[in-house]
């Protein structure tokens, strides 16, 4: 498959996702970067806004392998990532893979189960490998976890602690629909569309494992000027000094922001990236990097805010 052929291809696979999930187009290419990026995607979004539908239908739209795991607060790291037992028909040990060994892992409600096993997925995000009794074991290829939570709902939670949303390359906010998708979706289920049967709405697989592959080596090749570099450098070091935010940026943030915004130059047909493609990244790459002073919490100002006056700040590049 050419280079043409593979962005064409990525392009159905918004097409696909689209016979299932109505007007969620900035999250469905935040899903597609970060499966080109070799990023990890953290879905936050009110009850009913299609997170988990989203993910179950890019799922759908690719020949990969796919496993949900429902995080609750009785949740173990074994449950996840397997666990070592005994077999008594051969007498001795062995290891049992657990949900985790998978292309897309879909952690729903990744909020609702406490700390240990939260962290039970951290070697596996960042080393794409689980280490159980001594012994590490190798995660398919891609592989990629796609977490869901909600935001309003505090009690019986556990907020996801700063490394944990490090590993996350994007998280993308899911709003409400406006009137005229939400009437859209109503249409679709009148006309007998059935969220628990994509297969049966049309959504078929246009992409394998070895096309993403492919893509990713071309998306390697996408270049960045001196200038541009130093750019993104720019925004984290605002970000590190606005007097609204505790913690800023870090450097794996900018690195972060370059794989996103090589994703989407490649999938614009762009060579290079550009401060556009910058700019078109930084907010669901940084939202979760940076931690804000509780004097500006209780003012109301949010990450979103903060971000877009740095943009508005920091010179661009010509």
């Amino acid at each position: 498959m050419t280079e043409t052929e593979l962005r064409a291809s990525f392009a159905r696979v918004r097409t696909e996702v689209g016979k299932a999930v109505v007007a969620q187009d900035a999250a469905v290419s935040g899903l597609i970067v970060a499966l080109l990026a070799g990023g990890h995607v953290l879905l936050e979004g009110v009850p009913g806004v299609a997170k988990t539908l989203l993910v179950r239908a890019l799922s759908q739209s690719l020949s990969l392998r796919t496993t949900r795991v429902q995080f609750t607060p009785d949740l173990m790291p074994g449950d996840v990532t397997g666990s070592v037992v005994y077999d008594p028909q051969s007498g001795g040990f062995e290891f049992r893979s657990g949900p985790v060994f998978t292309n897309i892992l879909l952690a729903d409600e990744i909020n609702r189960t406490p700390p240990k096993t939260q962290s039970s997925l951290l070697e596996a995000m960042e080393e794409r490998q689980v280490s159980v009794d001594g012994t590490t074991h190798a995660l398919p290829h891609p592989f990629m976890v796609a977490a869901t939570q909600n935001p309003v709902e505090y009690e019986g939670t556990y907020t996801l602690p700063e490394a944990q949303l490090d590993r996350f390359l994007l998280k993308l906010v899911l709003d409400l629909p406006a009137r005229d998708d939400e009437v859209q979706v109503l249409q679709r289920h009148a006309d007998g569309f059935n969220p628990r049967d994509l297969a049966g709405a049309g959504v078929t697989a246009v992409l394998g494992a070895d096309d993403i592959t492919a893509a990713r080596a071309e998306v390697a090749r996408v270049g960045a000027t001196p200038e541009v570099l130093g750019y993104v450098v720019d925004l984290a070091r605002a970000t590190r000094q606005s007097p609204s935010v505790k913690l800023g940026v870090s450097p794996r943030g900018t690195t972060a922001l370059l794989a996103a915004a090589k994703a989407w130059a490649w999938l614009s047909g762009a060579e290079a990236i550009t401060p556009d493609h910058v700019q078109a990244m930084l907010l669901p790459v940084w939202r979760h990097r940076i931690a804000l002073r509780p004097e500006a919490e209780l003012e109301g100002v949010s990450a979103d805010t903060i971000l877009r006056s740095i943009v508005s700040q920091v010179q661009v590049p010509l």
